[in-house]
């Protein structure tokens, strides 16, 4: 049976957040009367019982109310909250209707007179605690962080962070079971908490973390050195005790419901529609009512039926602001509408916007032209009568608000790019659904999740492609010169496909038990790399260029030295004429693999073959130009025309679907292939710099993957290692070659640290003898000596072998699937390399996951630590850069390792703890 899990909600919390949150203090309902409170509310709470069950986690659900001002605390300290104004008028009435709204959720709603909500909360996480559940308290309300740890944790609801006991230390300078002393000292003037006077946050956490607690403190406040610290301590002192006294909560409220009684249970239709009918809520209604199946006239459709494909399509050009109104309208009755942006090109830092498309039923999209123009340059009309095009700035402004709001599921194919677009003027656009993580979600490894793709293999659609309508090759036009009946059709069926595929999809994550890896792994990721491509990263252009000119020089040199070792001149980046001199002038291999083609090979794994056998030095030399002029090319001449004209900085952009395991790539330009062991690798990143004033931090896991081989294959040997922070690769030789640790040789170490990388990518004796420059027969002996020494690793990869053979797929650590195309192959080649990704994507995979969960926790934990001014910049696979004020980089540096070596927590607890070495520097280079 699973851990069962309790999330506590802050009732009144949500209530005052919802009551003064923008737009909704003068909402009203048929009435006449306020009910912005009681919609807000409503709206949070459907929201968080639609994402912690996608996310598979509460089987418990309770919803806790404070029943009036006055409590136990009054009678301690009379004038306890007594500075607090009166709630507002127009709140007042709206306090019974939302209780009304929790059982119209069906949640339970619990509330005791004389204690406050947080009392209770207090309780029941006690009582959980006991029961060992895991608890949730849905609040951000620093008086419940006492209760963190042993299973209890915080969920801030508005910003979709997760706060445990890091994040308190980190706030508070000191843990959960000290809040209780600091408060006593700090006070607190929202509630009236006297505290002692002159001492804040910062002090009250000091002093406790020197005496230990409030008690310790004021006996020996005579030691205190700063002389009004001093007096007011001891002056203050019962006025402290009163204060611990009220920021104490209670963990024994005489509660009459019981746990059990919280059990999460299904939504139901009638009186949750019934009460949104009653004031009014139509977006939610017909939001809900399509949720729960409910059709029009209120009857109950079958769940799980497949979406039927339109009978027709009605694709309509928006050209007046009176049709934008009436699709606003149904954005808003609906609750949903799917998003697409038409651009005049694929840089979304650089590029214009020309339209959006809008569809917010299957068949039906309308697309916005916005500016489009003739070959003459000016807008374009529709036709011969129809109007101009509607204003850009009006357009955006008009559908601002739907874009932005909560209440409005914001649907897209690759959303990421038109969220950034987007951005760019100044819309912020959530929350999202996208169809290309969700397909990346359910399918990864079973083929691409572009939209056209998807469209042909889950719709049997064919969609109408770009160069219909922008033509091709040199004759392509912009989109921003395609007539608008073209660009009509084109750009709605984009919006069309797509809503149709979130139908198609999204129904499958929680039957098929991916909901937790899409709504935990994918789609809070995409905000964060949308604000990443937007920040970007400042580039040196003048060092580039010298790096440009001396690698223009060495290469000059290079093709000297190959041009003598081969005895003429040549062409060397032609692997036709590199293989006839290779090959037939230098008959460097008797038998030398060819080409389809028929053409001699001379890819890099042959070269290095070469270079490792023939002992000719020719080959390394090759290798060497090869390398230093993808650098010149790739890097230091193509970085300078990528930086941006506007922002002076460089903007890649991360693919989140484009590898079967997880893992981001970085494209145009690809800032992940920079090596990092070579001096040239190295002077390229010192390329990267801070804006003046500030500074880049470089925090990357050490040994990441095989930290997560000893967890998963339960290597004894290599877990204690870790824990004991060995060397490990000092540890695996003196385990496999039988040398004592102090007599450990450098030559010994590399053996052994090519073996422990090689092992997690399924390694091969040849490959092991090519890297190490020895005999094959000897790699297999190292290999061997390896698995009898962790026999697990070996147990570890049959196994794992052995499921994938049978599902078709491999696991993450946190459920993620990778299908492994080619596992049962005839041709033993192609079942070999199968097999070897079969091993490696577990464990590469998981440090993905595990690296994309430090990454969206990473800006609330930068928030609430006081850095918001903090900019993450880069993912590089195990390594994040960001920069930060110079003033604040020890103190950012810190929360940053905190939050990764944290990332796995609480869904994972691993049996070897995961180090994060943070560097600081003026560019990247000094960072890492």
């Amino acid at each position: 049976m699973s851990k069962k899990h309790l999330y506590l909600v802050d009732g009144s919390g949500y209530i005052f957040r919802a009551y003064y949150a923008p737009n909704l203090n003068k909402l009203t309902n048929p009435k006449g009367l306020s009910i912005g409170a009681v919609y807000g509310l409503t709206a949070m709470l459907l929201k968080l019982r639609q994402d912690v069950t996608d996310a598979e986690e509460p089987t418990h659900i309770a919803v806790i109310f404070d029943a009036a001002r006055a409590t136990f605390r009054n009678d301690i300290y009379a004038d306890y909250k007594a500075n607090r104004d009166e709630p507002p008028e127009d709140l007042i009435p709206q306090f019974p209707i939302v209780r009304e709204a929790v059982k119209a959720l069906s949640l339970p709603s619990i509330e005791m007179e004389g204690f406050e909500a947080d009392d209770i909360i207090a309780t029941y996480a006690r009582q959980a605690r006991e029961n060992d559940w895991d608890v949730t308290i849905v609040s951000s309300d620093k008086d419940l962080m006492q209760l963190l740890g042993g299973g209890v944790e915080m969920l801030d609801p508005m910003k979709n962070v997760r706060l445990g006991v890091d994040a308190v230390a980190e706030k508070f300078g000191v843990g959960p079971e000290k809040m209780i002393e600091v408060q006593s000292l700090m006070g607190d003037s929202v509630d009236n908490v006297p505290g002692v006077p002159g001492i804040g946050p910062k002090i009250a956490a000091e002093l406790i973390q020197q005496y230990g607690d409030l008690e310790t403190l004021l006996s020996r406040a005579t030691e205190i050195k700063q002389k009004k610290r001093r007096e007011n301590l001891i002056e203050f002192a019962d006025q402290a005790r009163i204060s611990k006294q009220l920021v104490t909560l209670k963990h024994d409220v005489p509660v009459s419901e019981g746990l059990d009684d919280f059990e999460l249970t299904p939504l139901a239709p009638t009186p949750l529609l019934d009460f949104l009918e009653e004031h009014g809520f139509r977006t939610l209604k017909a939001r809900w009512g399509k949720a729960l199946g409910v059709e029009e006239d209120g009857a109950l459709r079958e769940p799980g039926g497949t979406q039927s494909a339109p009978s027709e399509t009605s694709y309509t050009c928006v050209t007046t602001m009176e049709a934008l109104d009436r699709w606003i309208e149904q954005i808003n009755d609906v609750g949903a509408v799917c998003v697409d942006t038409e651009t005049t090109g694929l840089d979304a830092m650089a590029v214009d916007l020309v339209g959006i498309s809008l569809s917010v039923e299957p068949g039906k999209a309308c697309y916005i032209p916005l500016a489009h123009r003739g070959k003459d340059g000016e807008g374009l009309a529709l036709d011969g009568d129809a109007p101009d095009q509607l204003p850009l700035k009006d357009v955006l402004a008009k559908l601002k608000p739907a874009l932005e709001d909560p209440a409005v599921l914001k649907i897209g194919q690759n959303l990421k790019f038109d969220m950034l677009i987007l951005a760019r003027y100044g819309i912020d656009v959530g929350p999202i659904d996208d169809t290309m993580l969700i397909s990346y979600a359910l399918d990864s490894g079973k083929g691409g999740h572009g939209m056209d793709e998807l469209a042909q293999r889950h719709l049997g659609l064919q969609t109408t492609p770009f160069s219909e309508v922008a033509g091709k090759g040199k004759s392509q036009i912009t989109f921003d010169l395609v007539p608008l009946d073209k660009a009509t059709h084109y750009a709605a069926e984009d919006a069309d496909i797509t809503l149709r595929l979130h139908k198609a999809l999204k129904p499958r994550l929680p039957l098929e038990g991916l909901a937790s890896v899409y709504e935990v792994l994918e789609r809070p990721l995409v905000p964060v790399i949308t604000a990443m491509e937007k920040a970007g990263i400042k580039v040196d252009r003048q060092m580039l260029s010298r790096l440009s000119g001396e690698f223009a020089q060495r290469l000059g040199g290079l093709e000297a030295e190959i041009t003598a070792l081969a005895g003429e001149t040549f062409n060397i980046g032609s692997p036709k004429q590199l293989g006839d001199i290779l090959f037939g002038k230098l008959d460097l291999e008797p038998k030398p693999k060819k080409t389809k083609t028929g053409a001699y090979s001379t890819g890099a794994e042959v070269l290095e073959t070469l270079a490792a056998e023939s002992g000719h030095p020719l080959p390394p030399k090759v290798l060497e130009w090869r390398q230093l002029s993808k650098l010149k090319s790739t890097y230091t001449d193509a970085l300078q025309n990528q930086i941006n004209a506007e922002t002076g900085r460089v903007h890649t952009s991360f693919s989140l679907a484009a590898t079967t395991t997880g893992r981001l790539s970085s494209n145009e330009p690809n800032l992940q292939n920079i090596p990092i062991r070579t001096e040239e690798g190295r002077r390229i990143r010192e390329a990267f710099v801070a804006e003046e004033g500030h500074v880049l931090i470089a925090a990357d896991y050490s040994q990441i993957e095989l930290r997560l081989l000893a967890h998963i294959a339960d290597i004894p040997a290599l877990k204690d290692a870790f824990a004991q922070g060995q060397d490990i690769h000092a540890m695996t030789a003196s385990q496999v070659f039988d040398v004592p640790m102090e007599d450990m040789t450098s030559e010994i170490r590399r053996q052994a640290k090519a073996i422990n990388f090689g092992i997690i990518y399924g390694i091969s004796a040849f490959g092991l003898a090519r890297q190490l420059g020895i005999a094959r027969g000897e790699a297999k002996d190292f290999i061997d000596r390896y698995f009898e020494r962790f026999p697990g690793i070996r147990r570890y990869m049959d196994d794992t072998i052995a499921f994938c053979k049978d599902t078709g797929y491999v696991e993450t650590l946190f459920g993620r699937r990778a299908h492994i195309r080619g596992i049962n192959d005839k041709n033993p080649n192609m079942r070999g390399f199968s097999e070897r990704a079969a091993i490696n994507a577990p464990i590469q995979g998981s440090a993905a996951d595990i690296i994309r969960r430090a990454m969206i926790r990473m800006p609330g934990a930068l928030q609430e630590a006081g850095l918001g001014n903090v900019d993450m910049l880069l993912q590089v696979h195990d390594e994040l850069i960001f920069e930060v004020a110079r003033a604040d980089a020890d103190k950012a540096a810190k929360v940053i390792a905190d939050v990764m070596e944290a990332a796995p927590a609480p869904r994972l607890e691993l049996s070897v703890p995961l180090t994060v070495e943070a560097g600081i520097g003026d560019t990247w280079g000094q960072a890492h």
